[in-house]
């Protein structure tokens, strides 16, 4: 299992593909390790060099504290990402980032644009909300623990049928949560409640594909408009019978989108 320090932390990551061939990075979403892009790797480490990462305290990667008035933010972790970069020696990647991935992905890409040759967003936004979801979900969570937050999270997570047809993946992915560090969870939702990147995003250069599942309940598709219609350019595309986390539900057809749309791109 491969470690690095990156911005003052531990970071757990993997790094497989073609020497030589274009870098993608793949972002997690919260409460997730970097293995919910598992069945993508297949088929784009035939192109690409898959940088996959656990993002500041989730997975294997280290937990910095967090206090009720202190957690992290999209800044820092956007600055967590361009570290791993530097200390693999990358300095342009594509990024795909799946929700609070996809915040960090934006982020990014206004704050060093010239990292970014390509961008990929998965089921995020430009503004996740209201603060009170994150306030109730964090106070739920200091209150009872992880185990209690994850009946609502499978529901946004996945599609119902998913839900009923998979239930060994399910269990594996409740596990996969209540196993995130408490700090890490509410670190990366505080960062989450705070960010608003829509006004940022009209700056962002990279040509942008915004991908959403069609029955997405955390970051639904109206979102997704919207977040697209802010970033010059930008496409959009709609998963049917997929919901917020696709790269389990339907990986083979992400991994499709992702990979047509960076082989249109020029290459550095």
């Amino acid at each position: 299992m491969p470690f690095i320090e990156a911005n003052g932390i531990t970071v757990h990551y993997d790094l497989t593909g073609p020497v030589g061939a274009p870098v993608l990075l793949l972002a997690n979403s919260i409460g997730t390790s970097f293995h919910i892009w598992d069945a993508m790797v297949p088929a784009l480490s035939r192109r690409y060099r898959l940088l996959r990462y656990d993002m500041r305290g989730h997975g294997l990667t280290q937990v910095t504290p967090v206090t009720e008035a202190a957690g992290y933010t999209m800044d820092t972790l956007a600055d967590d990402a361009a570290a791993l970069l530097d200390a693999l020696d990358i300095a342009r990647a594509h990024v795909c980032g799946l929700s609070i991935g996809g915040m960090m992905a934006q982020r990014l890409a206004v704050r060093t644009p010239q990292r970014v040759q390509g961008l990929v967003l998965c089921d995020t936004a430009g503004l996740i909300g209201p603060p009170s979801v994150w306030a109730d979900r964090i106070a739920a969570i200091r209150a009872r623990g992880m185990a209690s937050i994850a009946d609502g999270v499978m529901a946004r997570w996945f599609t119902e049928g998913f839900r009923a047809e998979r239930p060994d993946q399910i269990r594996g992915y409740v596990a996969m949560l209540g196993r995130t560090t408490e700090d890490g969870y509410v670190g990366c939702a505080m960062a989450i409640r705070d960010a608003d990147l829509r006004v940022d995003n009209a700056r962002i250069a990279a040509p942008t594909l915004v991908v959403v599942g069609e029955q997405d309940l955390a970051t639904p598709p109206a979102l997704a408009e919207e977040l697209a219609a802010r970033i010059p350019g930008a496409r959009l595309a709609v998963l049917s019978d997929a919901a917020h986390i696709p790269c389990v539900e339907r990986p083979n057809e992400l991994a499709a989108l992702i990979g047509d749309f960076l082989d249109a791109l020029p290459r550095d």
